[in-house]
């Protein structure tokens, strides 16, 4: 048997994420249970939203995350300050009750941990997101299915219908009862430019002024008691978007939970959209995309020769 070539073998792996990628694409955003919903955090319905991920550490829950691939979790980068060693981490997927496990819950190891660059580990840092490899591809169910991935462009209307998951705090200091059943919250996003003046307005000193910088997006109603807390990092804002519920944002950070004068602050998806794109792909950031046409004309060339 002959010894593939490296190239060919690079190429083949290509083909098969852009498969995996077209796969998610075509399942993505459509929960088999649409259930009505209730404005204000309450607990989701069974199945509702089927692309949440629950991430734990040495055994302990830490963050949420959410299933945008066969083989890809997006996630907050400061979930993994303390450590990016993946044999740390475990994902359940298709989860609704943690304490309550059934057998359509999917365990997963992570193969690797890819934090954006531009993160520093301080409050309000640019940069906040992660994408976790897992170590073997899942099989999407009902209970088990991507959301979509905005691109670019996209821009989410300020009226649109936005929900935020996770299995965090239901209130400041106040951990989610027994048995651990995933909560759900409807907010309307806001603009940066109305953020901002809101936290200028009721300034924190650590964040300086201006804080919600263009790679954020914020989320919630001054006065309403509904946001994200503690527990939710990592966790999706969803939207629909064109009939599908497509990420807009990662459970970044906040002062407090459902603070008057401070908004959750979310990391944007849309903003992040190319890089997402580029690690799942194995692609360098510097454009490495742009030659993938020639690249694959001539491993064609190098298999037709092969054969």
């Amino acid at each position: 048997m002959p010894i593939v070539p490296s190239l060919l073998a690079v190429w083949l792996l290509q083909v098969s994420r852009v498969q995996g990628a077209a796969s998610s694409e075509a399942v993505c955003g459509q929960p088999v249970i649409n259930s009505p919903r209730i404005v204000g955090g309450q607990a989701a319905a069974y199945g509702s939203w089927p692309w949440q991920v629950a991430i734990f550490q040495g055994g302990y829950f830490i963050c949420g995350g959410s299933l945008i691939a066969e083989q890809w979790v997006l996630s907050a980068a400061h979930c993994f300050l303390g450590s990016t060693a993946t044999s740390q981490y475990d994902l359940l997927l298709g989860a609704y009750e943690l304490l309550n496990l059934t057998s359509t819950v999917v365990e997963s190891s992570v193969e690797q941990i890819l934090t954006h660059p531009d993160y520093n580990g301080k409050a309000g840092s640019s940069g906040d997101i992660a994408l976790l490899e897992l170590r073997a591809p899942v099989n999407f169910t009902k209970n088990i299915l991507p959301t979509c991935l905005p691109d670019s462009s996209a821009q989410f209307p300020l009226n649109a219908d936005c929900w935020v998951t996770g299995w965090g705090n239901i209130q400041e200091g106040v951990l989610l009862p027994s048995p651990l059943t995933l909560q759900e919250v409807k907010l309307p996003l806001m603009s940066q430019a109305a953020c901002n003046n809101i936290f200028n307005s009721h300034p924190v000193g650590v964040l300086g002024k201006n804080p919600i910088k263009p790679d954020m997006i914020c989320a919630g109603n001054q006065n309403s008691g509904k946001d994200s807390c503690q527990g939710d990092s990592g966790g999706p804002l969803v939207c629909k978007l064109q009939g599908r519920w497509t990420q807009a944002g990662v459970v970044s950070w906040g002062v407090g939970c459902a603070s008057p004068f401070h908004p959750g602050v979310y990391t944007s998806v849309p903003f992040y959209a190319n890089w997402i794109q580029a690690t799942m792909n194995g692609e360098s950031q510097n454009g490495g995309s742009q030659n993938a046409p020639v690249v694959t004309f001539l491993l064609m060339a190098l298999v037709t020769a092969l054969l």
